[in-house]
């Protein structure tokens, strides 16, 4: 077939054509369901990304809660009292068998801790108190100097 004759051919074919071809079923139903299932898919794929997102931005304003207002803020009360015990204890473990110089040198260290609950009385008022944070932290060093200073005396090494 040439060109011209190919181009006549399909241009009767295309006229002679019916124009109006009825469906063998009736199809409007099944173009109505897949209409309705198209809105439904769309209704829950917009809805999904929105709920994810108020879920997430809830648990995050509940961990910033749970962090900033119901943690309670370390006391260095708390924390200056923990470290000196600990080397306290350390230091009295250390020289446990060894002898000590003076005997009223346990007197003494009754009397500083005697100012340490003083102070600490002072610190529940004023837990940020500067002034008194000092003087703890000095009473806990009198009292390491006095146990070092009874059991091991700066004389006695060279």
């Amino acid at each position: 077939m040439n060109k011209p004759n190919f181009n006549n051919y399909l241009n009767e074919s295309l006229n002679t054509l019916d124009k109006d071809i009825a469906p063998q079923k009736d199809l409007w139903a099944g173009v109505e369901r897949a209409i309705i299932n198209s809105k439904t898919a769309q209704i829950n794929t917009v809805i999904w990304p929105k709920i994810t997102v108020i879920a997430a931005c809830t648990i995050a304003a509940l961990v910033a809660v749970n962090i900033f207002y119901i943690t309670p803020e370390p006391q260095p009360v708390v924390a200056i009292s923990d470290y000196f015990s600990a080397q306290k204890n350390s230091l009295l473990v250390e020289y446990k068998n060894k002898e000590a110089l003076t005997s009223n040198w346990q007197i003494q260290l009754q009397e500083l801790e005697e100012a340490e609950q003083a102070i600490k009385q002072a610190l529940e008022n004023e837990p940020q108190n500067q002034a008194l944070l000092t003087m703890l932290a000095q009473i806990y060093q009198q009292q390491l100097d006095l146990i070092n200073k009874v059991h091991a005396p700066r004389w006695q090494h060279i």
